[in-house]
């Protein structure tokens, strides 16, 4: 079933790709390459990029001195030119196969980067030649450039051991190889980085020989059972196949840019966009933060480098500090910054002192931790990573906090991001409130209990929150930064009536306003109004961004599901939107988990299986005729399991072997409870569903992405 539905969702192309935004793309969280037309008619291009290759010059801001740096990229040149192509990417396999017909005969072939081995390999059947070009080892980034910036030395070309390479040096030390060989139709190509070590060579060299020395058979099987697996440990399939196959393409393109080893999601994934490369670094001010949801829904824990890239270069949270608050005991990230969270001499501002933004990154990457414990319950997370971190994050905003004639605790003057300052930014304490709640769910504690309850309410007016005490939302606004209150923190939910006004107006009036919408400002409204019981609000933004219409100035979702904006490659908004799926079909927000809550009544079917929730739930569910027939929940941590199930009229409640179990209503809800190990079956008295995952039937027609 897996194997079907995944393989339904495999990108095609019939014309010859130009650039990035129409290639199809391979990569294993490392390596990533691109395939598309080359600088003559008989060429193709392999675009190479690596997530660990950046530049080491501290003195720099990250995205100049601590860049992502160009590789190069390989060629594959026929006998005569393309007239044609017929290439299709597997998504169940992560392989690119396919064929190219030239003027002088055709060539078949088959390409992928190998999981494990993060080494390019391909098998061609016809007469081809290889080859490899590098780009200049510099920042692509013209934006404050310093005028004394150099690029890094030329490479090296040359010989060893049979196996061609370009070695390219670092001013700061170490560098980086790609070495590459064919022989006898088989092809290998491998990055090696190094820093500050000199290895970097000898190890690139070392693993094309290894490969070629390994049956591509064998080499392939290896790939293939990691990427099968992956696929196999969820599924959602619903009738607007347009949707579904995004939504595969995303869970693709994720485990293809990110794993928990490897380094954090940037703009570019693991890929260089050879037009439009000005977003070298990472950027932790919303990109990362929403590219990273879409894991835990999706059963896909093994993604997740935020938790790991945190605990991992945690003592490197203090540098990103003015000097003048770095007492120990605070911490903050700033943006752009590196993989290592280095930004360079660039700090996070000083509430009240210009200039003040980037306050708020490092909470709002936490509330991205504190999803990853509530999705698998892990206590090491907690323990380790979480509270130590958020401690002193929240540490850091509470010494600007002042109290006012109100009695109140008020903020001074922050940047609410991508719009304006202002006094008590509604961003900024919407995190803090998130935070000190956060930690006084697993301790008590004076301090933070005197901030949760003193902390100034967000400024209202007519239109519902403002931006701050002193600005309303006056125009459009892509980021939603004055609502993370709602979505994703969830302080305030539609399941609290009495909010539901101040939630509609406020989310009303934002999404009202698009001119200067970005891709995931449509993700994040449908997510938004998934989470107000609007579902056909919610598919109308998905369909918006999905159906590639105009996104505010000059944004668009590429024909491979990139995201295009300004020229510039941004991976974060299609990954928003592969969440949007997610939140229509489950939510788990204050400890009730609720199937099928956002369905569009265009969607009478629909099929999920192990969707993980909050409380470390897996749920399995099926949609027939415009109504619910049964749920299954899996228990993993024994959480008690509050279940929003959605089937009409009298239930049965059963284990997997059909005994009864107890529960009790509560309200719409029901309360079961589970062990952990338990799994009970909710569905219409008197039936015993199958309750196997299925491909729902097509409630119309699309086309596939790439260019069918």
């Amino acid at each position: 079933m897996h194997r079907d539905v995944v393989r339904d969702a495999r990108m095609e192309w019939k014309r010859l790709p130009k650039n990035w935004g129409d290639s199809p793309f391979l990569a294993n969280g490392f390596l990533g390459v691109q395939v598309y037309a080359g600088r003559t008619p008989n060429e193709l291009k392999l675009m190479l990029s690596h997530s660990e290759v950046q530049d080491q010059r501290e003195h720099w801001e990250a995205a100049i001195g601590l860049s992502r740096l160009p590789i190069g990229y390989l060629t594959l040149a026929f006998a005569g030119a393309i007239t044609a192509v017929d290439w299709t990417l597997d998504l169940w396999n992560a392989e690119l196969t396919g064929s190219v017909t030239t003027t002088q005969g055709s060539a078949t072939f088959t390409m992928l980067v190998h999981n494990a081995r993060s080494t390019f390999l391909a098998k061609v059947k016809g007469d081809v030649t290889w080859g490899f070009q590098p780009l200049q080892s510099a920042t692509t980034r013209t934006i404050r450039k310093p005028a004394d910036y150099t690029p890094n030395p030329d490479p090296t070309l040359g010989t060893a051991n049979g196996v061609s390479y370009a070695a390219q040096p670092l001013h700061a030390g170490g560098g980086y190889t790609t070495a590459w060989h064919a022989r006898d139709g088989r092809f290998a190509a491998h990055v090696a980085y190094t820093h500050p070590a000199n290895t970097h060579t000898s190890d690139a060299i070392r693993e094309v020989r290894q490969a070629l020395a390994i049956p591509f058979e064998v080499l392939t099987m290896q790939h293939r059972r990691w990427w099968n697996a992956y696929y196999s440990k969820s599924l959602v399939s619903v009738p607007d196949k347009l949707v579904q196959r995004f939504y595969w393409a995303q869970l693709y393109k994720m485990a293809a840019a990110t794993r928990s080893d490897a380094p954090v999601i940037t703009e570019w994934g693991p890929w260089f966009p050879e037009q439009g490369a000005s977003w070298t670094a990472v950027w932790w001010n919303l990109n990362v933060q929403i590219s990273y949801p879409l894991v835990n829904g999706s059963n896909h824990h093994e993604l997740d480098a935020v938790t790991t890239t945190l605990k991992r270069y945690e003592h490197n949270l203090e540098l990103n500090v003015n000097p003048a608050y770095r007492d120990g005991n605070s911490y903050a990230i700033c943006h752009p910054g590196d993989r290592t969270l280095r930004s360079g001499p660039r700090y996070c501002g000083v509430p009240g002192v210009a200039p003040n933004d980037h306050t708020g990154n490092l909470l709002w990457a936490c509330h991205n931790v504190w999803l990853g414990y509530r999705h698998s319950m892990d206590e090491r997370i907690l323990s380790d990573v979480l509270v130590p971190i958020l401690t002193k994050a929240v540490n850091y905003y509470a010494r600007f906090l002042v109290e006012g004639t109100d009695g109140k605790l008020h903020l001074p003057e922050t940047r609410s991001p991508e719009y304006a300052n202002t006094t008590d930014s509604t961003y900024d304490l919407s995190l803090i409130r998130w935070g000190v709640k956060t930690l006084l769910s697993i301790e008590e504690n004076p301090r933070w209990r005197d901030i949760h309850n003193r902390l100034t309410p967000y400024s209202q007016d007519a239109t519902g929150v403002r931006i701050g005490r002193d600005k309303a939302l006056e125009d459009s606004h892509r980021h939603f930064s004055h609502l993370l209150w709602f979505y994703p923190l969830r302080e305030l939910t539609w399941d609290m009536p009495e909010h539901r006004s101040l939630i509609t107006q406020t989310v009303d009036l934002w999404t009202s306003r698009r001119e200067a919408w970005a891709g995931y400002s449509y993700g994040a409204a449908s997510a938004m109004y998934s989470a107000m019981n609007r579902p056909e609000d919610a598919l109308s933004f998905l369909r918006h961004f999905l159906d590639r219409k105009q996104v505010g100035t000059n944004a668009v979702l590429t024909e491979n599901t990139f995201y295009r904006e300004g020229g510039n490659l941004a991976i974060e908004s299609p990954l928003m939107s592969g969440q949007a799926v997610l939140e229509m079909m489950v939510q788990s927000h204050n400890n009730v988990v609720r199937v099928f809550p956002s369905v569009s009544s265009t969607w009478a079917d629909a099929s999920i299986s192990s969707l993980r929730t909050q409380g470390a739930f897996l749920v399995d569910a099926s949609r027939s005729g415009g109504r619910t027939d049964w749920v299954q929940v899996h228990s993993e941590a024994g959480a008690p399991l509050v279940l929003e199930h959605g089937i009409t009229g009298d239930i049965d409640v059963r284990d997997r072997w059909g005994r009864r179990l107890d529960y009790k209503t509560r309200g719409s809800a029901i309360e079961i409870p589970l062990r952990r190990g338990q799994t009970a079956v909710v569905s219409r008295r008197g039936t015993r569903p199958d309750v196997s995952p299925r491909d729902v039937a097509a409630n119309g027609s699309s086309s596939r992405w790439g260019l069918p």
